[in-house]
């Protein structure tokens, strides 16, 4: 059994390789055509054609995370299709190989993608998407996300923190600060601008360095009389929690960033008292999004049990791909689907991993252990 599993394992391997740079060489070519338009916007000292190929590399990480699923499927698929068609699974199957054994045998081979997958999606691909990032900030210009940039929550004491950052500069600053102040009742207590703000020194933890401040603060006087105290700066020292790492979280997309970093900031977000379904549906996708990899080995385990003609193998191949493509789309439309209609996050991500476990179950059960 010893060898049938390491030539199982030797064989998926290479296969699953082998699709995995195909899908990758692929999505690096569409990546290097898209940031080619990019190519010289910001002057001969600007973005130019070695910054584009050093962005497309380093966002291979985040597309090999989103592909191995699918890969894996591909390339077991073909194996345990092409095992069938030259009648080498079954010389496996009078050898001894029973059903649960090369059931155990494709779920450890998923095993390993499983870790694969993980280590990737969680230590790799966000470093290499922040390194991506920052060299486009660089040499591109400001990050920023939408017509607004980020908005953020934070509660002090009585008030509250409505915080807005418009985009984040090359050197790491921020441009266009705004914070809106709020007392225990709701009213609107001050609102500062700042043209460019600092986030927290080594030296000087808990407070952004604010630049060309406009105050304006809101003093009750009496019954429901109000006036305007205004304050303008070169420099203002403004307390807060907010860190470099949540802004950067608001502008740049939730997939692209590790569990706990997600765990993180769904807690400011819950402390603050905003929503956190969208980010909670991404936390929980990122933890059910590896063990899909065994899904898909047990999901290519009855094509090896079936009976192909010449040339056959080509169509269950092709089968396998759709069946990887509506993989990914089902988990991404429930993910939109979820946090449209407010689902339970778990639920949303665990759904189509535990359709294609059933497909998978079932698939198993009526090929390999009633026929």
């Amino acid at each position: 059994m010893k060898v049938l599993r390491r030539f199982i394992h030797r064989e998926a391997l290479l296969a699953v390789g082998f699709v995995t740079l195909a899908f990758l060489a692929l999505f690096f070519f569409f990546d290097l055509v898209d940031e080619l338009r990019w190519v010289g916007r910001a002057g001969p000292d600007g973005y130019q054609l070695s910054h584009a190929l050093l962005f497309v590399v380093l966002s291979i990480p985040s597309h090999l995370y989103e592909l191995l699923p699918i890969t894996v499927l591909i390339g077991t698929i073909f194996v345990m299709a092409r095992l069938a068609q030259s009648s080498e699974f079954t010389i496996m199957r009078t050898s001894g190989l029973s059903p649960w054994q090369a059931l155990r045998t494709l779920l450890t081979l998923g095993g390993f993608f499983v870790l694969l997958t993980f280590a990737v999606g969680d230590y790799i691909s966000p470093l290499t998407e922040r390194a991506a990032q920052l060299i486009k900030v660089r040499h591109l210009g400001r990050l920023t996300s939408g017509a607004t940039g980020a908005w953020l929550k934070e509660r002090q004491q009585e008030h509250s923190y409505a915080v807005n950052v418009r985009a984040l500069t090359p050197d790491g600053g921020m441009l266009g600060v705004r914070i809106f102040e709020f007392d225990e009742k709701g009213r609107l207590a001050s609102q500062t601008h700042a043209e460019t703000g600092r986030f927290p020194s080594p030296g000087n933890k808990g407070s952004w360095e604010l630049h060309q401040v406009r105050r304006s603060s809101f003093v009750l006087q009496g019954g429901e009389e109000a006036r305007v105290e205004r304050l303008q700066a070169p420099m203002l020292q403004w307390p807060t929690r907010i860190s470099a790492d949540m802004v950067a979280a608001s502008l740049l997309k939730p997939d692209r960033m590790a569990t706990f970093d997600l765990f993180q900031y769904i807690r400011h977000l819950d402390a603050n008292g905003q929503s956190a379904q969208r980010y909670e549906i991404e936390f929980w996708r990122k933890v059910f999004y590896p063990l899909s990899c065994l899904v898909m080995v047990v999901l290519a385990l009855p094509f090896a049990y079936l009976h192909f003609r010449a040339g056959g193998i080509a169509g269950y191949v092709f089968g396998g791909v759709m069946a990887g493509i509506s993989f990914f789309l089902l988990n991404n439309v429930f993910g939109y689907a979820g946090n449209l209609q407010n689902w339970s996050p778990w639920l949303t991500a665990a759904a189509p991993g535990m359709i294609y476990s059933l497909l998978s179950l079932a698939a198993f059960g009526w090929l390999v252990l009633r026929r």
